[in-house]
């Protein structure tokens, strides 16, 4: 399966190929993460999940919800 990609800071490289949003829900499913940005799902692994949420600025377990990150879905 291919996954979506995503990013808790700007991207530097190929910049105009990423879009930015504010993460509004995440969950589980399927064996992957979840992030619902702007009414967008994005489907990434656990391994995308903890580095993500490890760089945004936000309390180790706190939800990212809210927290603005850059994406590019899989196939666009």
């Amino acid at each position: 399966m291919a996954h979506d990609r995503i990013h808790a800071r700007e991207p530097t490289h190929h910049t105009a190929e990423w879009e930015t949003g504010t993460i509004t829900a995440v969950t589980e499913r399927d064996g992957h993460w979840v992030v619902t940005v702007d009414s967008i799902e994005l489907r990434t692994t656990f391994a995308i999940r903890d580095l993500v949420t490890r760089r945004l600025d936000i309390d180790p377990g706190e939800s990212p919800v809210g927290q603005q990150i850059w994406y590019k879905q899989h196939g666009r």
